[in-house]
């Protein structure tokens, strides 16, 4: 507690234990361990997936924390010495499912499954976060307002949302199942990079996968690149 009797903030707290000589922990690091060392998923079932690029095994993952049920996609084999060249696809059912060009991710699918089938080595990773995190209904939502004039990262705030709700915990914990400590991550985002990078996974490359601008997506993929770091070179 502060002197004047409000709530001590992280940095105050931080001059106190730094002055008495303790150990302090935030609730981000407390989250972020019981991510590293408790046990989040379970490998429910395994597949053959013949594609259109190609044969995966398909691999479905339940997870302890939340209703989600999330699939990897995998090809070939490799050790945890070598980089595995990894996507990790947040769901969009407009997108993947029906084609909508409000977005760049059913196109970022494509682009994903058809270079690590190249590769013939590599994982992609479907995890069931839509809308960045806030769900079908409210990606809908936030789209009414993106037709207002409001672009993805207002609307997501106008509705009462952080930008991006998006977890790695899972996803981190699906891959070191799957054997994998080194990746070569197919992603635009950075950070994605460093969501990934606090569960003893390391990010050797960060692979760009960037999809057609269009006229549709246009305002999006720039909001993504100027409100949201995305790494962009063609927007």
């Amino acid at each position: 507690m502060a002197e004047d009797g409000s709530m001590s903030r992280l940095p105050q707290l931080e001059e106190f234990a730094e002055e008495h000589g303790l150990k302090i922990l935030s609730i981000a690091q407390i989250i972020a361990q019981r991510r590293r060392t408790e046990r989040l998923i379970e490998r429910v079932a395994e597949a053959r997936l013949p594609t259109r690029y190609g044969p995966f095994q398909a691999i479905a993952y339940k997870s302890h924390v939340d209703v989600g049920e999330h699939i990897a996609l995998t090809i070939g084999e490799w050790t945890e010495d070598e980089p595995v060249l990894v996507r990790i696809h947040s769901e969009c059912l407009t997108g993947d499912v029906f084609g909508s060009m409000r977005c760049d991710c059913g196109e970022q699918i494509d682009l994903a499954l058809q270079q690590i089938a190249e590769a013939g080595n590599g994982i992609f990773l479907y995890m069931r976060q839509e809308g960045r995190g806030i769900g079908l209904h409210n990606k809908i939502k936030a789209y009414s307002l993106q037709d207002e004039g409001l672009d993805t990262v207002e609307a997501n705030e106008t509705l009462g949302f952080e930008p991006d709700l998006r977890h790695y915990g899972v996803g981190a914990q699906i891959l070191r199942d799957l054997g994998v400590r080194k990746l070569n991550l197919l992603t635009n985002n950075p950070k994605k990079v460093v969501g990934l990078s606090g569960f003893d996974l390391e990010i050797v490359n960060r692979i760009p996968v960037e999809a057609e601008v269009t006229d549709e997506n246009r305002t999006y993929m720039k909001t993504k690149k100027s409100r949201m770091g995305h790494i962009l070179g063609n927007c």
